[in-house]
């Protein structure tokens, strides 16, 4: 590569695992997808999804305060910074033990953890709609919402299960920490799960009853540390229109317009690769030479070097 490009990348679901010894695994597979990246001469920030280990250390100290009535429950953004913490020191383990496996011994690796504000006043507070936690029975579903005041909504007959909003990401509480240390040399880890979901009461930082989208926090992270690149990792190496259909067609290169018409247009699932695309159009939008690439994890290097992988820009 010619010159040192500044990349975040949003790690997806799969990059992790869904139990604690998937994710020993997994997190060594997407080490070393990460530092093939560092060896290009890429300085890269990590940013993760939380979504089968939050739910299991929701679960966890739920039961634990139905079982001692003297622990009160645990606040979701709370079981968000558990997560953040308990990922990030797999993977950043995992992540020295490569960059060490490979003789990089100048790049040393962080985990942030890291509080993102949400307006108040989001529309998302009023229709929650992100489902979290287990499954419970109607019986279940009425004590949780008259003990804890959850939200409670029956889920496609399977049960029923707390929701809650997904406001979009207002600030970084951690940046200007985040920033020294990637600007000092440093592998971070920042922003996990979307970041712990806080609003602001004039000096206090209050923890949300809510889930951030990764995608969108990784695209506002990438915004503020100047980055060239935001790579979104999914379960596909490209982005599809008409995905599943006869006409099915895979999109290699196209520009925020095209993007824009193909959302429009309905291509994209909601909740799927709808906010991929969404946060890719907005971080590739937001400055000129700015590009979003969206692919498989294990395909990362070859998209950076234009090889594969569906890259969006102006």
């Amino acid at each position: 590569m010619n010159k040192k490009k500044r990349i975040v990348i949003a790690l997806g679901g799969n990059a992790l695992g869904n139990s604690l010894t998937e994710q020993m695994e997994a997190v060594k597979i997407t080490s070393k997808a990460i530092v093939d990246l560092i060896e290009e001469g890429c300085e890269v920030v990590v940013v993760h999804g939380n979504g089968p280990q939050v739910g299991m250390i929701n679960n966890a100290m739920s039961a634990l305060s139905r079982e001692d009535a003297n622990q009160p429950n645990t606040p979701l953004s709370v079981c968000v910074a558990m997560s953040q913490a308990y990922i990030g020191y797999d993977l950043q383990n995992a992540l020295r033990e490569e960059l060490m496996n490979r003789n990089i011994t100048n790049v040393p690796v962080t985990t942030m953890i890291t509080q993102v504000r949400v307006d108040a006043e989001d529309p998302a507070f009023q229709n929650p709609t992100k489902p979290i936690g287990q499954f419970m029975t109607e019986e279940q579903a009425k004590v949780a919402e008259e003990k804890y005041g959850y939200i409670m909504k029956e889920d496609a007959g399977r049960g029923y299960r707390r929701v809650v909003a997904s406001p979009n990401p207002a600030e970084i509480i951690e940046i200007g920490a985040i920033r020294s240390l990637v600007d000092s040399g440093q592998l971070v880890i920042a922003c996990g799960g979307g970041g712990i979901p806080v609003t602001l009461e004039g000096n206090h930082l209050k923890g949300a009853s809510a889930v951030i989208d990764k995608d969108f926090a990784s695209e506002l992270l990438a915004e503020e540390l100047d980055a060239d690149f935001l790579i979104i990792l999914t379960a596909v190496e490209k982005v599809a229109i008409n995905f599943g259909k006869p006409e099915e067609k895979w999109l290699d290169d196209i520009t925020t317009e095209e993007a824009r018409t193909y959302m429009d247009q309905g291509h994209f699932a909601p909740g799927s690769m709808l906010p991929k695309v969404q946060a890719a159009v907005t971080f590739a939008d937001s400055k000129e030479g700015r590009n979003a690439l969206i692919t498989l994890l294990e395909k990362a290097k070859d998209g950076i070097l234009g090889k594969t992988g569906t890259r969006i820009h102006q």
